[in-house]
């Protein structure tokens, strides 16, 4: 037998082997994937719970504290400890929860209606509507989501509402884009142009025919647009912009740890440990969603 057939023999026998394998490693592949799915929608839930029945997971008052049991570490009484005013930190994080999530919904909202509106109409009209929206789209993406929410905060001014307009603004231009490189696929259909030729109306074709063939990227990036907000709510909360104190929100819990990190490790840590899992969650969701219309 020359080497060559020897290689050859050895090559088929590792190919076998590895077809024989594969099913083994897809089934484990597939079920880690759907083991972080389930973990993924078990923590949203859960934060869902938070903002709807804060008071069924804690009895401890988010606002007022006792000096006495200040800078306490987690323990029972405290899964996630005291801050600097003897108040319980998992209260603050649970009823943090309505104020930081009703700000990402309100602007997860603006930008998913008004982008894709944008871009429903951009990729659907004539080249000179399409070359006017886009141009408003190419400024808004030319300039930093950040800066342009706080510029626009200090427009507004100050606040929870404020900050969610303000992020919800400058993520319009995601949106209007993705609408529109689908609407362009989809008017290109056979049924979108028999439905024009039969005599349907220009707003009935795109209702009917276009949106609900366009939309289903723009479900997907709803939910991987919820976790880029919480961050840009969270950093502007942290940053000051949000709600006063003593109301709990999740980026300012993490901005009242600033002094106590080298002492008090769990007042900045675990909220944005909160804030970090709500984000993975999210986007562990968006790509099952991603996955799911390919």
């Amino acid at each position: 037998m020359t080497i060559t057939e020897t290689q050859s023999m050895a090559a088929q026998r590792a190919d076998g082997a590895r077809r024989r394998r594969s099913p083994l490693r897809r089934a484990l592949g597939s079920a880690g994937r759907n083991v972080g799915l389930v973990l993924a929608s078990a923590y949203v839930l859960l934060v869902i719970a938070w903002v709807t029945l804060p008071g069924l997971f804690t009895s401890h008052s988010p606002i007022e504290g006792v000096v006495a049991e200040r800078l306490r570490p987690p323990s029972l009484d405290h899964l996630f400890g005291t801050d600097g005013l003897g108040r319980d930190l998992f209260s603050r994080v649970v009823y943090g929860a309505a104020n930081s999530v009703s700000a990402v919904l309100i602007a997860v909202a603006i930008a998913a209606v008004v982008g894709s509106a944008i871009g429903l109409l951009a990729g659907f009209s004539g080249r000179r509507v399409e070359d006017a929206l886009m141009r408003v789209v190419d400024t808004l993406l030319a300039i930093p989501a950040l800066l342009l929410s706080m510029t626009i905060i200090v427009v507004l001014g100050y606040g929870l509402v404020n900050i969610a307009v303000a992020v919800g603004v400058a993520s319009i231009a995601s949106f209007a884009r993705l609408m529109r490189s689908d609407v362009v696929r989809v008017r290109n259909e056979l049924y979108v142009e028999a439905a024009r030729a039969a005599g349907v109306r220009w707003g009935a074709v795109l209702l009917r025919h276009v949106l609900p063939n366009a939309i289903g990227p723009v479900l997907a990036l709803v939910a991987l647009e919820f976790g880029i907000a919480i961050l840009a709510v969270s950093a502007l909360s942290f940053l000051g912009y949000g709600a006063p104190p003593p109301s709990p929100e999740w980026g300012r819990l993490v901005a009242d740890g600033r002094d106590f990190i080298a002492t008090s490790w769990w007042i900045a840590t675990l909220p944005g440990l909160a804030i970090t899992l709500l984000v993975l969650s999210t986007n562990r969701i968006s790509k099952f969603i991603t996955e799911a219309h390919r």
